[in-house]
């Protein structure tokens, strides 16, 4: 989601699982008019979220843009998708921002990371 250059550089830390995964992937259109302050808002709302673990972000060259957000559990999964706030964004990401993207959510049943000392 964020457009923030300031945004340190470090994937979410492995949780013990279970938890939830929500991968949304996007190719966005030429307007991108509120893009930037919606997103922007839509990073700080996510947080409130109880159960909200944190999000990565990666965006290629060619334009595919990839958010990976992550969810101690399905209730708080659900308490996203569902906040109005959220829902009206996705209605003006289908009508403005977005040529074409994909959600997929998964239960995560491993995890584990690395960080060089």
């Amino acid at each position: 989601m964020s457009d923030h250059p300031e945004a340190p550089v470090a994937p979410v830390e492995a949780y013990e699982p279970p938890y939830y995964v929500a991968v949304f992937t996007t190719v966005r259109t030429q307007n991108q008019s509120g893009y930037s302050e919606t997103n922007a808002g839509m990073e700080d709302l996510v947080r409130d979220v109880p159960g909200f673990l944190g999000m990565d972000h990666a965006q290629t060259p060619g334009g595919l843009g990839i958010t990976v957000g992550y969810f101690r559990d399905a209730d708080a999964l659900t308490e996203w998708r569902c906040n109005a706030e959220h829902r009206a964004a996705q209605k003006r990401g289908q009508d403005e921002w977005y040529q074409s993207y994909t959600l997929h959510v998964a239960k995560v049943e491993r995890s584990h990371g690395f960080t060089r000392a």
